[in-house]
């Protein structure tokens, strides 16, 4: 005990210590169910595409867009043309 508390607020003290670990250890609880998890992926995923297709005043970036549509038609076309010599 340092001097100048007395057991009561030292009792005090600690019994307010318990109490944030209590929260801590409730919130830790929270954010480890898979649920919560997925959800945080999730918000993450959808913020990286917006920061991908969007400039920071929010318009479209329709130069990255039209970027990627077109591999994608390359692909579907090249997947198609495999397809048929397949065939």
């Amino acid at each position: 005990m340092s001097e100048g508390q007395s057991a009561a607020q030292l009792e005090a003290e600690i019994e307010a210590v318990r109490a944030r670990l209590a929260g801590t250890i409730d919130e830790l609880a929270f954010r480890a169910q898979p649920k919560q998890i997925a959800l945080r992926q999730s918000e993450s995923i959808r913020a990286s595409f917006r920061a991908a297709t969007r400039a920071e005043d929010g318009s479209l970036r329709t130069e990255r867009i039209a970027s990627v549509l077109g591999v994608v038609a390359a692909l579907a076309i090249g997947l198609g043309l495999l397809r048929r010599r397949n065939s």
